[in-house]
């Protein structure tokens, strides 16, 4: 029978072994791996041969790149590549990963990522005697009675192991004394509960204390053992009752003393150990007060005071105390607590009636406020002295034994105080005197006794020009000292006139904030300045005022473009220039014509561009610059003056003809700028001249034609009746002109023509004049140029007999007539501070220059028709020779000087009808050509 179990056992077994071998292979074959390590392994210990497990080649494993990943941020394992070994990636704690746990089983992954394949893997972490049973207390204490029968049980607290099966607590063990023993009891849970029992009666006067030591072991090889130390006090029976020391105990405190203060400590005895002598006092009987005030410290019998106490409420205190062991035996006493009065009530001040506003304007000795003072300290403490605080205006006056009135010292200023805090001060007579206050809040009502007073004495602001309509000039304010409605300040503009205009038009002023707006937009030049007063009015009844004065400068801005007035624009015409019909055409075409001879040296003045700027300062300082030429380096251009000149020697390659740009710009910002067009022709003579022209005007018609040369002496003459016209009617515009304009200052210079002076904005300005000798011959390819001595003045000469050939003469300056720098107007060009001034302010006095220039010129032509007064001559300039009418030559005496500077006038219209007619004059813008 027994070989036959043993045949069925090994068949079994070898079933069950056969069956692990299917079941490992089944879950290799579906890539599920399981390992089993003991924890507490180092860092890089075996766990498996996964390569060799699930029949990988090593060198595919690291070519396709291997790796182990587990579940969570801690990774466990690791693949190690040039074997194929599973391994760890440092210590596994099992108590730590599977506390509590009967199987502690660690999932990771296999993936192969050359194959994008994945193999499971579970590696159970078995557990090894790695911790020792330990108690929680290792020194336990335990107290029993001398009484205590034998075989009663004390349950102890048991020993934690955290190993698990074999490896965990298995074992308890009691030594030390005879007295007692150890009982172990299982649990439902199969826990096992250690019991401390009594073996045998114990005995305090034998032993007051036991000392027993437990063992607790574990199962494992080698065993692992923790002890824990218990100490068994005997306490003694109760035999003997507490007794106090004083049957009545009597205390006398004052009333101030702390809270928290021991007023008295009671002491009993008794001569039991243990808790039979522990005594404990209780308080048996006392009155609800003394219940809330005092407290009976149970312990150490002290009676300590819980709250303050007052004497003015409760003056004695009456207790029974009771001392009790732990027995239960106990034994009673009085205890009679007395309290004595201090100064520890201050004075109270209480406020009856009292005035929350007054007027500033009160009467002296109004009363404010009502107040009653106490203190409920009797004797010296109860006396009472009132008084008020320091630097306000009110007093303190006593009514009746406890009551005072708080009147006004004198009268009131809201504008220095406009609130008062007053305090009332009591102090009793107790040492130290106790002292208490009170605060009289008290606001003064306003009286409209204060103007607004304006923060600057003078207001003044620039506004620049062509500003925008409602635009913010400034913000006056002015500040009343009053309040409310007293200080509630307008302003309003005072009633004025400019320019025949109410100035309500020209500006306003808000009435709440007191800004100032321009209602127009202004022009600097029609109004520089502006003078106005602004009325500043509280709203007090009656209401008080100030004024103010207000000063508007308007600043100018660059907004007028320089005015060329020579040369004219084409198509704009001249006083001698304009024509009519069908000579109009050509009369336009000759606009802006001047004449160079080839033979010119460097240097030489060709023209002078004139041209002025209704701005002033800065923004009518010109600057003149040639922006374009036919031959660029052959002419320049004065930066400051004008005058276009030659900057080298004409040459034979040279053009005939050539068309100059010239760019006129002020200084503003941004600049603006006017152009004026010269057309030059280098020629010799006239005949050259109106060859040139010729040709340019007509290219194609046929040179010689004498029907041509008809239609041209017929435009002629037709052109000479239109200029007398004109000229007619220049001087009838010029004598009206005259009539219009003021008549002229005592101050003027005696003996200049009236002629030589342009009327702007009141002061005169005076035309330079160039007086030449030229004498050319029509076939002739030299001229020949005479200067007269000091044809060029520094002073302003009287005007000289018409029989005087000569020139003025040259002088120093004379300073009697010249300006000063706000009177003096500024020549097209100047910069320098001689020759700064201003230039007409409006396109009115624009016009009128114009005008007086032009009349200037007819009047100085009224004596001769002709420039030379040759006979034949058909009043050609000795410059251009004998077929060259007056209106095609460039006048010079558009050019405008400022009166003051080195430069004088010379009485060119008076040389020129007093010479033969042996030469012809014209007028140049250089003093002295060679």
């Amino acid at each position: 029978m027994c070989a036959a179990r043993e045949g069925r056992w090994g068949r079994r077994r070898r079933a069950l072994l056969l069956c692990c071998v299917l079941v490992a292979a089944w879950e290799a074959a579906w890539g599920q791996l399981r390992y089993s390590v003991p924890e507490e392994l180092p860092k890089g210990s075996f766990v498996g041969d996964v390569a060799k497990d699930l029949a990988l080649e090593l060198a595919a494993l690291r070519a396709r790149g291997a790796r182990v990943v587990s579940q969570g941020r801690t990774q466990y394992f690791a693949l190690h590549a040039n074997s194929g070994h599973l391994v760890t990636s440092g210590r596994i704690d099992r108590e730590q990963l599977c506390r509590m746990l009967e199987k502690c089983v660690l999932r990771c992954e296999l993936i192969v990522e050359g194959e994008m394949k994945v193999y499971a893997i579970e590696v159970e972490i078995t557990d090894i005697n790695d911790n020792t049973p330990s108690f929680e207390e290792v020194l336990v204490q335990e107290e029993m009675s001398e009484t205590t029968t034998v075989g009663s049980r004390f349950p102890l607290a048991g020993a934690q192991d955290p190993d698990m099966g074999s490896n965990s607590l298995q074992s308890y063990a009691l030594s030390g004394d005879e007295h007692f023993s150890l009982s172990v009891q299982a649990g439902a849970d199969g826990e096992k509960r250690p019991e401390l029992v009594l073996a045998k009666a114990l005995d305090r006067e034998e032993a007051a204390f036991h000392e027993l030591l437990l063992r607790a072991s574990d199962g494992g090889e080698p065993a692992r053992t923790g002890t824990a130390r218990i100490r068994v006090v005997v306490l003694d029976a109760n035999d003997n009752a507490p007794t106090f020391s004083q049957a009545v105990y009597t205390v006398r405190v004052p009333e101030d003393v702390p809270v928290g203060s021991t007023l008295l400590s009671v002491t009993a005895t008794d001569p039991d150990d243990g808790t039979n002598g522990d005594i404990k006092y209780y308080l048996k009987k006392a009155t609800d007060t003394a219940s809330k005030i005092l407290q009976l410290e149970s312990n150490m019998g002290a009676v300590k005071l819980l709250s303050s106490l007052d004497f003015e409420e409760w003056n004695s205190y009456e207790l029974e105390l009771q001392a009790r062991d732990g027995g239960g035996l106990f034994d009673t006493a009085k205890v009679s607590i007395s309290v004595t009065d201090v100064n520890d009530n201050a004075p109270e001040i209480s406020v009856r009636s009292a005035l929350s506003e007054i007027s500033e304007d009160a009467a002296p000795g109004t009363v404010v406020a009502l107040v009653h003072v106490q203190d409920r300290d009797s004797g010296g403490n109860g006396e009472v002295r009132c008084s008020l605080g320091e630097g306000v205006p009110f007093r303190l006056e006593r009514a009746l034994d406890d009551y005072y009135s708080v009147v006004t010292a004198r009268e009131l200023d809201r504008e220095q105080a406009s609130e008062y805090n007053v305090t009332v001060r009591a102090a009793d007579g107790g040492s130290p005197a106790l002292r208490s206050s009170a605060v009289l809040a008290l606001r003064v009502l306003d009286v409209n006794d204060n103007a607004p007073v304006f923060a600057e004495a003078r207001y003044s602001a620039r506004l620049p020009e062509n500003n925008a309509e409602g635009a913010l000039v400034l913000t006056v304010r002015a500040s009343d000292a009053d309040w409310g409605q007293n200080a509630r300040v307008r302003y309003r503009l005072r009633e004025g006139r400019l320019r025949g205009a109410p100035l309500s038009s020209y500006v306003s002023v808000q009435a709440e904030t007191g800004a100032l707006y321009a209602l127009r937009s202004f022009d600097y030049e029609e109004v520089r300045e502006l003078e106005l007063w602004v009325r500043a009015e509280d709203g007090g009844a009656p209401p008080l005022s100030s004024n103010v004065s207000v000063r508007l400068l308007i600043a100018d801005e660059n907004d007028n473009a320089p005015q060329v007035l020579y040369p004219p624009a084409p198509g704009s015409g001249s006083g001698a220039g304009a024509g009519a019909g069908a000579g109009a055409g050509a009369v336009s075409g000759w606009a802006g014509v001047e004449l160079a001879s080839r033979s010119a040296e460097p240097g030489a003045l060709v023209a002078k561009v004139v041209a002025v700027d209704a701005d002033a300062g800065q923004n009518a300082w010109l600057s003149y610059e040639l922006a374009k030429a036919t031959e660029p380096g052959l002419f320049r251009v004065g930066l400051h003056s004008g005058e276009v000149r030659t900057a080298r020697s004409p040459m034979a390659r040279d053009a005939a003809r050539h068309s100059l740009v010239v760019l006129v710009k002020d200084r503003g910002r941004p600049a603006l700028s006017a152009t004026a067009t010269l057309t030059v022709v280098l020629a010799e003579s006239v005949a050259e001249l109106l060859s040139e022209l010729g040709s340019a005007a007509a290219p194609a018609e046929p040179a010689g034609s004498l029907t041509r040369w008809l239609v041209l002496a017929v435009a002629a003459v037709s052109c000479l009746f239109l200029a007398f016209l004109l000229l007619l009617l220049a001087l009838r515009l010029r004598r009206w002109r005259r009539s219009r304009l003021p008549p002229p200052p005592s101050g003027t210079l005696r003996g200049v023509p009236a002629s030589h002076f342009v009327g702007i904005d009141g002061v005169r300005a005076f035309l330079r004049s160039y007086s030449h000798d030229v004498s050319l011959t029509a076939d002739s390819r030299k001229s020949q140029l005479r200067c007269a001595p000091g044809s060029c003045c520094d002073t302003l000469p009287a005007r000289p007999p018409p029989d005087e050939t000569d020139a003025l003469t040259q002088a120093q300056p004379n300073p009697d007539w010249r300006f000063s720098q706000t009177q003096r107007p500024g020549t097209s060009g100047s910069q320098n501070g001689e020759e700064g001034g201003a230039w007409p302010s409006n396109q009115f006095d624009t016009e009128m220059l114009q005008a007086m220039i032009l009349a200037s010129a007819n009047e100085a032509a009224d004596a001769n028709a002709t420039l030379g007064g040759g006979t034949g001559t058909m009043g050609l300039s000795a410059r251009y020779g004998p077929q060259f009418t007056l209106q095609h030559v460039p006048d010079y005496r558009q050019n405008v000087y400022i009166p003051g500077s080195t430069a004088t006038l010379s009485n060119a219209a008076g040389k020129r009808d007093a010479k033969p007619s042996g030469g012809n004059k014209k007028k140049s813008g250089k003093k002295e050509k060679k």
